[in-house]
């Protein structure tokens, strides 16, 4: 696949060391050289992160270890103190790493006690190729690294981690920088894995672009080149064309969220939106929601049925987009409503909240709509759509992401710090984070709104997607200088989405 010139590519292990092949062959870079310079780019954060003081180097049998010894006998050479703790012997290497550790002298046997009095510790224990569980030797040297107390700069990828995916199966180093080679690989960027890297450099080795092989299918999002795409509004624009967004949610002590919903489409540039909520409730949100129009539609008890739908239908003719699920509850009628309304509607639909639980188990349904759908959901959502453990979710995020947009035919956003992006082709865009501060009760909702509020500018669904979670993203880092990262509440990062652009 060709990657949109906003997403910058994070190449999988497999692609990496095919670079490196094509590198040393077609360009005659030797392998040796390629070690040299990624040990000094590792020497070089290490002096970064601890000017002074001793350092120990922890180093394993394969590449990574090779890249340590070079960055050790470097250091050694500037005048620093490093020992040089190996998990296995010299003559155990083979290749460039060996000859980068006949290069080193006084390597010592790992040992827990020479991490005392230092002030860093290297991890060149595991490289890019490892997946699985620590094991012997090696699983000790990262409990040890982890028990010492001390600032940790991680080889290529934190020992532990599956630099293809983020998955960590057992213990894994938790370092304060790590000095990737080349590029940064995805487990640098998703979770679990993502915390365990620490701030992430990338060291130029010598590599130039152009190697042949392949487009990868997991990137990280360009905020300007992405932003620059989105329509703004133009003279002769009506409301309409500004972007015309429904919110169907609302639900009796459940009237915020699609308030919260309505006025994020409203500041993302939505021309034109109508909360669509149940009868007793809509009084509530007409005084809340001064620029936005309200339909009341049939009611049981507070909550929505499945009369509602043919309404909410009818004004979805005018085009747009529809957000289904803030504030719907988890009543049989609003389940049927959310249901029927989904299956049913020819507009791009953005399903949060309870739309959301209204499919659990029921995720295939949602291959047959024929106008784009997003799904919002968080690690326990997600896992109730796929009718699996939350905590599956959680250790192996970029799978299940994957798993839920081929099933659903749906463009699937999972929530969190490192938020995924999975298309149903299987490219996944990851945003590059955001902040603590959207940790509060209706960020969801007012991600809901301006997803919708994109979408609904006929912008591609999946580009939509991701300018949407990032406008949210830097719209909640604008509210967090604003306020302070404990201040802010939902309504803040409302009004901080003119700002996001």
């Amino acid at each position: 696949m060709t990657l949109p010139t906003w997403l910058q590519g994070l190449p999988d292990p497999e692609r990496m060391r095919a670079t490196d092949r094509w590198a040393i062959e077609e360009l005659g870079i030797p392998g040796i050289e390629l070690m040299e310079r990624a040990g000094r780019g590792l020497a070089d954060l290490v002096v970064a992160v601890a000017p002074d003081g001793a350092i120990a180097i922890a180093c394993g049998k394969g590449n990574n270890g090779g890249d340590g010894y070079v960055a050790a006998r470097l250091l050694r050479d500037a005048g620093r103190e490093v020992r040089v703790l190996a998990v296995a012997a010299v003559q155990e290497l083979s290749g460039d790493a060996r000859t980068s550790a006949e290069r080193v002298d006084a390597i010592e046997p790992f040992a827990p006690a020479r991490l005392d009095g230092c002030a860093v510790a290297v991890d060149a224990l595991l490289g890019t190729g490892f997946s699985g569980t620590p094991h012997g030797p090696v699983a000790a040297a990262i409990a040890a690294l982890n028990g010492a107390g001390l600032p940790i700069v991680a080889a290529d990828v934190p020992s532990g981690v599956d630099a293809a995916t983020g998955v960590v199966e057992g213990e894994a180093v938790r370092a304060r920088a790590t000095a990737t080679f080349a590029a940064a690989k995805p487990g640098l960027w998703i979770n679990p894995g993502k915390s365990h890297a620490g701030t992430v450099r990338v060291v130029d080795i010598g590599i130039p672009a152009g190697a042949p092989i392949g487009e990868p299918d997991v990137a990280v999002i360009d905020d300007g080149a992405l932003l620059a795409l989105l329509p703004s509004r133009q003279a002769g624009w009506t409301k309409f064309t500004s972007g015309h967004v429904l919110v169907a949610g609302g639900s009796r002590g459940l009237t915020g969220a699609p308030t919260l919903a309505a006025e994020a489409a409203q500041r993302a540039g939505a021309g034109y939106v109508t909360a669509c909520v149940p009868a007793s409730q809509q009084p509530i949100l007409a005084q809340r929601l001064l620029e936005a129009m309200t339909r009341a539609l049939p009611d049981d008890e507070g909550a929505h049925t499945a009369a509602g739908v043919e309404e909410v239908l009818e004004l979805a003719q005018r085009g747009g987009a529809l957000v289904v699920g803030p504030g719907i509850g988890r009543s049989d009628g609003a389940f049927a409503f959310a249901r029927d309304l989904v299956a049913r509607a020819q507009v791009g639909v953005v399903l949060d909240a309870d739309g959301l639980n209204a499919h659990a188990g029921k995720l295939d349904s949602l291959a047959g709509r024929s106008a784009p759908t997003i799904l919002t959901p968080h690690e326990g959502e997600l896992a109730r759509l796929l009718d699996v453990d939350s905590s599956a979710v959680q250790a192996r995020r970029l799978e299940h992401a994957r798993d839920a947009a081929a099933r659903s035919q749906a463009i699937v956003v999972l929530k969190g710090d490192d938020t995924l992006v999975a298309d149903p082709a299987g490219l996944v865009a990851v945003s590059p984070g955001a902040t603590g501060a959207l940790a509060t009760a209706g960020t969801g909702d007012v991600l809901s709104g301006v997803l919708a509020a994109v979408l609904s500018r006929d912008v591609d669904p999946f580009t939509a997607a991701c300018a949407g979670v990032r406008l949210h993203a830097r719209a909640g880092i604008h509210a967090a200088h604003e306020k302070g990262v404990d201040g802010v509440i939902a309504r803040d990062v409302i009004e901080a989405l003119p700002f996001a652009r």
